[in-house]
């Protein structure tokens, strides 16, 4: 029987540097889709999930995600004063229930292995979920949902992929596709941002990933890879030797929130996903591109 996975690691300690200078006294987490943080999106992906305690890889400077994910007396105080019911009960449903959630620090920018392995005394042995803030999926079912159903299915490691074009794979992790009914499907090999021409497929590595506590060891190894970092990918590919991993190709959207375009997209969509927006924020919209003569 595969064991369950309860906990899921956020690494949320990056500078933000594409986001200056909005992001120079605010982290980048923090940026609001409408009008909730990256972060929340992706801890009630988790929550659906199941995920039963979120850990924060923070960094200096992050207090405010500690205290996004805290009460706020003074505010729930004023909203219950003012009547405000429907507010303040969105502002309790998005709490975690005490001792639910905890925070370390990735003390130097060594790469998301590097932050990954912060976790390993709160993770400890048992599998996890590895959720990245800045990669936002837009779906029905949320992609750590349908992940768990391939996980109950295969064990092992998990990895959401999805399929770009050919010629833009240089830029990312890129699975070698085995066996599989094509929703999902045996990983035979990994590689990183793979010279143009040489990726074994057109489907990607995409923020989302159960892995088996085994990781930690080879992580523990620090080996550096691309950028000088710290790559999970590599350690990836080492516990590949030895552990199963499985692709979902997920059904959903996924918006890169980490690029300027991504996230003023991603506040596009999900603001039509809004019945209390979507009508007046369309009619404007048309009228911005009517207005530019349809042209960017």
């Amino acid at each position: 029987m595969n064991r369950p996975v309860r906990k899921a690691v956020f690494p949320v300690a990056g500078l933000g540097t594409r986001f200056l200078p909005a992001t120079k006294a605010m982290p980048k987490e923090m940026l609001t889709v409408v009008d909730r943080p990256l972060i929340q999106y992706v801890v009630d992906e988790a929550r659906e999930a199941g995920i039963e305690h979120f850990v924060f890889v923070t960094g200096r400077n992050k207090s405010v995600i500690e205290d996004h994910f805290d009460i706020q007396v003074e505010l729930e105080l004023t909203l219950e004063q003012r009547g405000k019911t429907a507010e303040f009960e969105a502002l309790r449903r998005d709490l975690p229930s005490p001792g639910q959630h905890s925070f370390t620090r990735q003390q130097a920018p060594l790469g998301l292995g590097h932050a990954v392995w912060c976790a390993r005394e709160l993770i400890g042995d048992e599998p996890f979920a590895l959720l990245l803030p800045d990669v936002l999926i837009q779906a029905p079912r949320g992609c750590l949902a349908q992940m768990m159903d391939a996980y109950a299915t295969a064990g092992g490691n998990i990895i959401a992929v999805e399929e770009i074009p050919a010629d833009k794979t240089s830029s990312y992790g890129v699975v070698d596709v085995g066996e599989g009914d094509g929703q999902t499907f045996e990983i035979n090999g990994m590689v990183e941002k793979p010279a143009p021409g040489t990726a074994p497929s057109n489907l990607i590595i995409t923020g989302r990933y159960i892995l088996q506590p085994e990781i930690f060891t080879l992580l523990a190894e620090q080996r550096t890879g691309a950028g000088g970092e710290i790559q999970i990918t590599d350690a990836m590919i080492e516990l590949l030797k030895n552990q199963r991993f499985t692709g979902v190709r997920f059904e959903g959207r996924t918006f890169d929130c980490g690029s300027k375009p991504g996230f003023l997209i991603a506040n596009v969509a999900y603001a039509l996903e809004r019945t209390d927006i979507a009508p007046d924020f369309l009619d404007e919209l048309k009228r911005i591109i009517t207005s530019n003569g349809g042209r960017p």
